[in-house]
C-alpha cells in the first residue's frame, strides 16, 4: 500500500514538474504566426473598399434600371395619341 502511495505521489510530483516550466519557444512561435497589425488594417480597408465598391455597382444598375422604366414608351401614352391623331 505504501509502495502504491509514493508511485501515485511520484507520478503526481513529475507531472507538476513537467508543467511548471514556462516555456519560452512555444510562445515565441505561436506571436511569430500570427499576422501583423499592419497587414489586418491593411485587409480590413481592401474589404471595406470592396464592400463600398459593389454598393456603388449595385446603386448604379438601379439607377439605370430606373432610367430605363422611366424612357421606356407608356402603351397608355401611345393609344392616346392615336385616338389623338383621328
Amino acid at each position: 500500500m505504501k509502495r502504491l502511495v509514493f508511485l501515485f505521489a511520484g507520478a503526481a510530483a513529475l507531472s507538476v514538474a513537467a508543467c511548471s516550466g514556462s516555456n519560452e519557444d512555444a510562445v515565441n512561435n505561436a506571436e511569430l504566426n500570427q499576422p501583423a497589425a499592419e497587414d489586418l488594417n491593411g485587409l480590413a480597408n481592401d474589404a471595406a473598399t470592396n464592400a463600398e465598391d459593389q454598393a456603388l455597382g449595385n446603386q448604379q444598375q438601379q439607377l439605370d434600371q430606373n432610367a430605363a422604366d422611366e424612357n421606356a414608351t407608356n402603351p397608355t401614352d401611345a393609344i392616346e395619341n392615336n385616338v389623338d391623331a383621328m
